[in-house]
């Protein structure tokens, strides 16, 4: 039994510390907490998709200045381009379900991995504390 909790562990850090594409490094990441100042947008609209709700997060940290305990700063986001493209590097990247449905729910904490070459990013890892 022990045996096979092992390799579980095992494999489960292999899947976290690899990156989502051969080619691909790990170019930066952070460590957040999503609020409710995180779910909703700067119009007051309720977020329903964990990208939306990611790239509000980073806009509240880096644009707005609205950052609550465990908020880590990265310098990825800080480019509103960027930001523009959570959508798209999340498709590209590893979110688990249930991960999807805390980070929309919110009062979680995700840690986010963010994977490209040089200042390109093309695809995010997200996990769910």
């Amino acid at each position: 039994m022990k045996k096979y909790a092992f390799l579980l562990g095992a494999a489960i850090a292999m899947a976290f510390f690899t990156s989502p594409a051969k080619s691909d490094e790990v170019i930066g990441g952070y460590t957040a907490y999503i609020g409710e100042d995180d779910l909703y947008n700067s119009n007051g609209v309720r977020l329903t998709e964990p990208w939306q709700i990611i790239r509000q997060d980073r806009a509240n940290y880096h644009k707005f200045g609205i950052r609550q305990r465990g908020d880590e700063g990265d310098s990825f986001f800080a480019s509103e381009a960027n930001r523009a493209r959570a959508e798209l590097m999340l498709q590209n990247g590893e979110i688990s379900r249930a991960a999807a449905r805390s980070i929309v729910q919110g009062d979680v904490m995700i840690h986010v991995m963010i994977y490209g070459r040089g200042s390109v990013g093309r695809s995010l890892r997200v996990i769910v504390e």
